[in-house]
């Protein structure tokens, strides 16, 4: 799809109601109240604190898509650009109604509300729903699996949200959306599923070039039958794995949505228009494998020895997300003292040998909070 006609509909189609990193069941409950009957809604199950979990049924077509989002529950980003993506289908008669006449779409917003609600990666009881696609032993991994088994998809698309550290290669560029076409074997076999995902991974990052060029990353494809995806790929299916990562300095992932969104389109798009053969799948291992290269900050030449025995290092700080009052706060940790030239901070702070200290005056240490320091007498705030 044109890059102008992808913005244009963004921007006239943006679920304004879902801003910042935590979205929950509240959040898109009255989004999903407002959809008129050409969007099935239902209840499809329940999560560990027996709260609902909504199926979203529409489109027509022979070219069944089901999607999932927030299996880990602070993974929001892909949540927002799917209600983006609903609303720009949500009018008659509009330029991509071909895309409901071509394909019918199952969406599952939020698998984890528990895990949304707490705004954490696991559920209500500690599991890890991407760990538990064999045993079954959670209901939110039940309400998927009988999803997929009822609706028989043709297509998986497993949407999920990673952290800050990821570079699209050993590069300073960060891995702002990375993909994956999951393994289906012990060998990695590049079957025909993986091919035909691989494709349309290497069709999305075609239009994805053109707007964040060098910042898509693709994952290490390393075999685990209890991963979501693996399991699906098993079944012959062609699975999709999408990871929302960072950009510039956009923590509330509000630039990463539009990508994602431009992906979701660009994807729709080649199905809905073609018969997915995996012909392009070689272009799919042009896309650099996620490093992980990046601090949120590096304060870079920092004395934390004393004036008489200097010890001259870098300091690598990454944010801890933390859950207050329904909004999330970012708090910078001290993750490491070393040298760290291989690296790059999302910010840099040059201490140029001078002796840096606490908010309390305290010498640095690793594990060690602080909204700001004191870099020869003068603060630099760290907090977000």
């Amino acid at each position: 799809m044109d890059i102008k006609e992808i913005t244009s509909l963004y921007q006239t189609n943006k679920a304004q109601e879902l801003k910042g990193r935590y979205i929950t069941n509240s959040h898109i409950k009255p989004l999903l109240d407002s959809l008129d009957s050409s969007f099935e809604v239902s209840e499809i199950g329940t999560s560990v604190l027996e709260k609902p979990i909504w199926g979203i049924k529409f489109g027509t077509g022979k070219k069944r898509l089901l999607l999932w989002s927030q299996m880990h529950g602070n993974e929001s980003t892909t949540t927002k650009a799917l209600f983006d993506f609903i609303n720009t289908l949500k009018h008659p008669d509009h330029v991509l109604d071909y895309l409901k006449e071509a394909c019918t779409f199952y969406i599952i917003p939020i698998l984890n509300p528990d895990g949304a609600a707490a705004y954490t990666r696991l559920n209500a009881v500690d599991v890890d729903l991407n760990r538990d696609a064999q045993t079954l032993s959670q209901p939110e991994s039940k309400v998927l699996r009988a999803a997929y088994n009822n609706f028989k998809p043709d297509y998986c698309f497993n949407l999920h949200g990673q952290r800050t550290i990821f570079s699209a290669g050993n590069t300073n560029k960060t891995a702002t959306v990375s993909f994956l076409s999951p393994a289906q074997d012990d060998n990695r076999s590049i079957t025909a599923s993986r091919k035909i995902g691989m494709d349309i991974i290497a069709e999305m990052n075609t239009t994805l070039q053109a707007l964040i060029p060098n910042h898509v990353g693709r994952y290490d494809d390393s075999f685990n039958i209890n991963c979501v995806g693996d399991s699906f790929q098993s079944f012959n299916v062609p699975t999709i794995l999408f990871e929302a990562g960072h950009y510039a300095n956009d923590y509330d992932r509000e630039l990463t949505r539009f990508y994602i969104y431009a992906a979701y389109l660009s994807a729709f798009n080649y199905i809905a228009k073609n018969e997915i053969t995996g012909n392009k799948y070689n272009d799919y291992f042009k896309i650099p494998e996620n490093d992980k290269c990046f601090y949120d900050i590096i304060i870079r030449d920092v004395n934390i020895g004393t004036d008489e025995n200097p010890e001259i290092f870098d300091i690598g700080i990454l944010y801890v997300e933390k859950l207050i009052k329904n909004k999330i706060e970012f708090f910078p940790k001290i993750e490491s003292i070393s040298i760290l030239n291989k690296f790059h901070g999302h910010k840099e702070v040059k201490a140029n040998s001078m002796r840096a200290l606490g908010a309390y005056g305290q010498k640095l240490s690793i594990g060690l909070e602080n909204d700001f320091v004191t870099i020869g007498g003068t603060e630099f705030l760290l907090k977000l």
